[in-house]
């Protein structure tokens, strides 16, 4: 359960970094980057890095590239240390 989770969310970011990259090429209303942080902070961080290097898409734009690194790296720490933990 919790993968299909993270596959869906994943997807879900992935998506909307793609669809936020082609409003900001077309000049239209873009999606929040509180959004896009959302997405990731909720477990799609690693769909939202894919994306945001397939697209070229807020690769200089700071403080959102740190802010998603921050997040993949919270995350990681939160996986190290469920697996360190976790019984048998």
């Amino acid at each position: 359960m919790i993968a299909l989770y993270l596959a869906l969310v994943n997807l879900a970011a992935f998506a909307a970094m793609g669809w936020d990259k082609g409003r900001a090429e077309r000049g239209e209303r873009r999606i929040p980057e509180r959004t896009l942080l959302t997405l990731a902070a909720i477990g799609g961080s690693l769909g939202a890095i894919t994306a945001q290097q397939a697209f070229r898409h807020k690769t200089r734009k700071q403080p959102f590239g740190a802010t998603l690194l921050v997040i993949l790296g919270a995350q990681a720490l939160v996986v190290a240390g469920y697996v360190a933990l976790a019984p048998g």
